[in-house]
């Protein structure tokens, strides 16, 4: 396993040091983190189309990280992603995810989605990268809830469609030899086991369907998040690193009640004030020869975000394993000896 990264999409701003690639890799480095997440949408980070067109614009920006001390880990087009697919209820809110004159125009919005994930697979092949995070966007999450009932064939029709959207994009990723990692998310249709599932399933088991894995959304849907990685592991390909609790009481649960953050029984908190257990989850990842990055997402209702950052890259570090190359118990084993074997079952030698 590599790391600790950085997710930047929370930290890019307006202001110094978080306005440009530059000065936010050198406080990134500084905090310790030995790779940086890069949201493809953030243009004062990456312009996403000259990467995907431009090797010597690619490695202008690896070149960028690297004196800072940094590696490019992913890529991210989770805003792009979600536009792949977006039910009608949902245009309002996401039409600022777009550029301004894809707005109120649904079909020219998601072609320009479908076309920057695309690009972001190229991209992805440029900057040496092996994985890009994303999301799958969502035409089904508005009946999340079987109320009203839902009809006989929606769920299935659904998927479908999905895979259609997705196919395509996800050809161009295998084209450029690039996984691409659905963050199993709320909100999203593939937000648990069972919805990866589906997906893969009409996707005819892609090999660049794969999975970012994410704790702290399945600790808010109250899913077994280390059993999640004993079904899935061999497609889990990128990881973000936040921790999260879920704390619920007699007015309110999963749901929230449409709560603030600060006030949900679900929230996400900085590494190490939340319920995950992480020594667990490094653990399964080292038994299972994850090589990705742990990369830090940070998102609390509480700490202040600088404060998080300072405190995750010594966190994901400490809790990173080396494998042993060995038992621990070898010194007190030695070549096969079948005769002995047997000797030992209390069977007469061959």
């Amino acid at each position: 396993m590599k790391g600790p990264g950085i997710f930047l999409a929370q930290f890019a701003g307006d202001s110094a040091p978080f306005n440009g690639l530059p000065a936010i890799c050198k406080w990134a480095a500084g905090l310790g983190y030995k790779g940086v997440q890069i949201p493809t949408w953030d243009h004062r980070l990456i312009d996403l189309e000259k990467a995907a067109e431009s090797q010597t614009y690619a490695d202008e920006i690896k070149g960028i990280c690297n004196a800072a001390g940094l590696e490019v880990t992913e890529l991210s087009s989770h805003l792009q992603g979600q536009l792949v697919a977006c039910h009608p209820a949902y245009d309002e809110l996401f039409d600022v995810f777009a550029p301004p004159q894809m707005r109120h125009n649904r079909e020219a919005r998601q072609a320009w989605a479908v076309d920057q994930v695309k690009m972001a697979a190229k991209a992805s092949r440029r900057m040496g990268c092996n994985a890009h995070a994303t999301f799958s966007g969502a035409l089904l999450w508005q009946t999340v809830y079987p109320w009203p009932q839902r009809p006989k064939g929606l769920v299935d029709e659904g998927f479908c469609e999905l895979a259609r959207r997705w196919t395509p994009i996800l050809n161009v990723f295998d084209e450029h030899g690039v996984d691409a990692c659905f963050e199993i998310h709320p909100g999203e249709d593939l937000h648990d086991g069972i919805t990866f599932e589906r997906f893969l399933d009409k996707v005819k088991n892609h090999p660049r369907a794969n999975i970012l894995y994410d704790p702290s959304h399945f600790v808010l849907q109250q899913l077994d998040y280390l059993a999640f990685i004993d079904f899935y592991h061999d497609r889990i390909k990128a990881f973000h690193v936040k921790d999260a609790e879920f704390r619920p009481t007699g007015k309110s649960g999963v749901y929230g009640g449409y709560q603030d953050w600060v006030d949900r029984p679900g929230r996400f908190r900085s590494l190490g004030d939340g319920q995950i257990d992480f020594t667990a989850i490094f653990s399964k990842f080292t038994q299972y020869n994850y090589a990705g990055w742990a990369v830090l997402e940070w998102e609390c209702a509480l700490k202040d975000p600088e404060q998080g950052a300072k405190e995750g890259a010594p966190f994901i570090k400490a809790h990173i394993i080396k494998r042993a190359a060995h038992a621990f118990d070898d010194f007190a084993g030695g070549k096969a000896d079948r005769d002995h074997n047997r000797r030992i079952l209390g069977v007469d030698p061959a």
